[in-house]
């Protein structure tokens, strides 16, 4: 099967119950692996790497001649996922800065056209953008001959906000690790992963028959563990998806179409309930943890000990959480096939979220929905269904789709309980106002001067 008819998702396997000594070893691994990338961000991160990111042989090589994988005893076919997984999270951090870097030469009114040609197009190069932030030689772009522009002054501005701007790759945990194809068997029900002891793998029995045969990720749990195994899914293609559909995606309301039709209308108060119990909970735990330190003041260890073995544990707290959130990502999954299997889009329009300029809303409450609200989710899933049913995602800049009235084109009124135009006199829910927007403004201009296709990775 070609990759092209093909898709990665990543399959979810559990083992059984694991020993405290087979945990242990995991976990010393899991320590390890955090160490060789912890080696290579603080090692090419920097600028002077900048260059030296694709590929990562060289690195690869020079790493393990550092001496490090000897140091800690960890196999290769740990250390060379951990060398990769490192060398990626710095591209990526190389990616959202350049974003950073396009978001504020786009809002800086001292900058000409023929400027901000020149920082684009160095942005887009990285062997000419690290020669710029390293002072070396360097050939002008051919797209920017013949600009009107100084270089040395752009130059300059560009070394000044990358280094105000660059950060640092961080560990995000060490409970976890991957593990290459040469790390690993399967044999009896169970996955045999390499140790250190040469010749000899750890057991580690497993509740169901997947087998895979790509690089996987281990995630360590409190007794046992979690592997991520990508398996290929088949694109399919479907003759009578042939519509186009335009999308409003909103907070309460997740799809909100131009015709009217409403998809995931429990999104909001299944959100909402979940941050009342929340807060309610995280309130009665302040109240607890209050009493425990007063306790700890007035001497009485033995009611400070009883608080604290009875309730500043955070297990049930956590399992509950994440039985929520599982609940809620079932459901927009369920939503967005229903959509789809309803609506039978060849194509969908939706508008770019609106992230550059947004301030801290006046309420906590509002800030605790923003922060455990499932957008980013539901815009993640979108786009993977879109490639798998091979239906074209298409993303239109926002501005307008909401403060617009969609019968007239005159500016109108956000009132919590709607749109109303002053204008036509026109009222509509908010949602349904900013699908239609984007409907008129997508099939009244040109698409390629307003949107652009999503871009989807192989891996999905």
């Amino acid at each position: 099967m070609s990759a092209e008819n093909t898709i990665t998702k990543t399959v979810w396997q559990y083992s059984g119950p694991l020993s405290g000594e087979t945990m242990e070893i995991l976990r010393g691994i899991a320590l390890d692996y955090g160490k060789v990338k912890k080696y290579v961000y603080n090692r090419y991160s920097g600028i002077g790497s900048l260059d030296r990111l694709t590929p990562a042989f060289d690195i690869m090589k020079e790493v393990r001649e550092s001496g490090i994988r000897t140091e800690l005893g960890l196999p290769s076919a740990y250390f060379s996922p951990a060398v990769v997984d490192a060398v990626s999270d710095i591209k990526t951090m190389w990616g959202m800065l350049k974003n950073k870097l396009r978001t504020l030469i786009t809002a800086n009114e001292n900058l000409s056209g023929d400027d901000r040609m020149y920082l684009r197009t160095v942005l887009k190069l990285d062997n000419i953008y690290a020669a710029v932030l390293n002072r070396r030689e360097y050939e002008i772009p051919k797209k920017a001959e013949g600009l009107a522009i100084d270089v040395e002054r752009l130059n300059n501005l560009l070394r000044r906000l990358t280094r105000r701007y660059l950060t640092k790759p961080e560990i995000a945990g060490t409970d976890y690790f991957s593990i290459a194809v040469s790390g690993y068997t399967y044999r009896d029900g169970s996955l045999f992963i390499a140790s250190r002891k040469p010749g000899k793998r750890l057991e580690i029995p497993l509740k169901d028959g997947n087998v895979c045969n790509r690089q996987i990720r281990l995630c360590i749990r409190k007794e046992d563990v979690a592997l991520a195994l990508p398996v290929e899914t088949k694109i399919r293609k479907h003759v009578d998806y042939h519509n186009t559909v335009y999308v409003h995606i909103g907070y309460r309301d997740m799809f909100t179409l131009s015709n009217g039709n409403v998809y995931g209308q429990s999104l909001g108060s299944m959100a909402s309930g979940e941050t009342k119990r929340l807060e309610d909970k995280n309130r009665n735990r302040a109240k607890i943890r209050t009493a425990y330190r007063r306790s700890m003041e007035a001497g009485d260890r033995e009611k400070a000990g009883h608080i604290e073995a009875n309730n500043l544990g955070t297990e049930k707290y956590e399992k509950h959480k994440e039985k929520e959130r599982t609940k809620t990502e079932a459901y927009i999954n369920t939503e967005i096939n229903r959509m789809l299997e309803a609506e039978k889009p060849g194509r969908i329009v939706i508008a770019r979220p609106l992230t550059v300029g947004k301030t801290k809303l006046p309420s906590k409450a509002a800030n605790r929905n923003m922060t455990r609200g499932f957008q980013g989710y539901v815009r993640e899933r979108l786009s993977y269904k879109c490639r798998i049913h091979s239906i074209e995602l298409v993303e239109i800049n926002s501005k307008g789709t909401g403060s617009v009235c969609s019968r007239c084109g005159a500016e109108g009124k956000r009132l919590p309980e709607g749109f109303r135009c002053p204008e036509c006199g026109y009222e509509v829910p908010l949602s349904l106002n900013g699908a239609r927007n984007i409907k008129n403004k997508y099939e009244n201009k040109d698409v390629n001067k307003l949107g652009n296709k999503v871009e989807y990775d192989k891996n999905g």
